[in-house]
């Protein structure tokens, strides 16, 4: 079983925490897992060109922007789960999260059939974000595993919130079997 976590938020906070306590918890359950830290990643916005879904195109399922989405590539189709985690922005994901989904455009067809789980950490509400994450996966045809979501306004608080890492660590053990 490998788990692959996508973190799209621009800092290290709640939602790296609740990703990381996830993908750890996985680990000990026997699945191997990865993180991918967005911020640390240069991912270009999508052209919208379609050139990666040019039907008969020798560049089918081939993005034409040269960054590193290209490395990330190979680890979402890999993986038999991924889980997104994000920050609460304007009621949805952040931008970086969203981003990357766009950039899926050349794989979105072959992620059918994997398994996905959402993480979000709001300030003040959750709004639409794990709606967002759920129409990315059906769009994908990924089965949806669950999610977990936590109010917290600032870094660290997460952490302190024992309710939520047992959330976290039911999930996990849950993608794991």
């Amino acid at each position: 079983m490998k788990i692959t976590g996508i973190c799209g938020s621009p800092r290290k906070g709640n939602s790296e925490w609740m990703l990381s306590k996830l993908l750890e918890t996985a680990a000990k359950s026997g699945a191997e897992t990865e993180l991918l830290l967005l911020r640390e990643m240069d991912i270009k916005p999508c052209h919208g060109c379609l050139a990666c879904e040019a039907g008969g195109s020798e560049r089918k399922g081939i993005c034409v922007i040269k960054d590193d989405m290209a490395g990330a590539f190979p680890k979402l189709l890999a993986a038999d789960i991924i889980v997104l985690a994000t920050p609460v922005y304007f009621s949805m994901l952040s931008g970086l999260l969203k981003n990357f989904m766009d950039r899926t455009c050349p794989i979105w067809t072959k992620l059918q059939g994997k398994k996905a789980a959402g993480l979000a950490a709001a300030e003040e509400g959750i709004g639409q974000t794990i709606q967002n994450l759920k129409t990315y996966a059906s769009l994908c045809k990924i089965y949806w595993a669950g999610s977990v979501t936590t109010l917290a306004k600032k870094p660290g608080d997460a952490a302190k919130n024992k309710s939520l890492e047992r959330r976290l660590e039911r999930l996990a053990r849950k993608l794991a079997l």
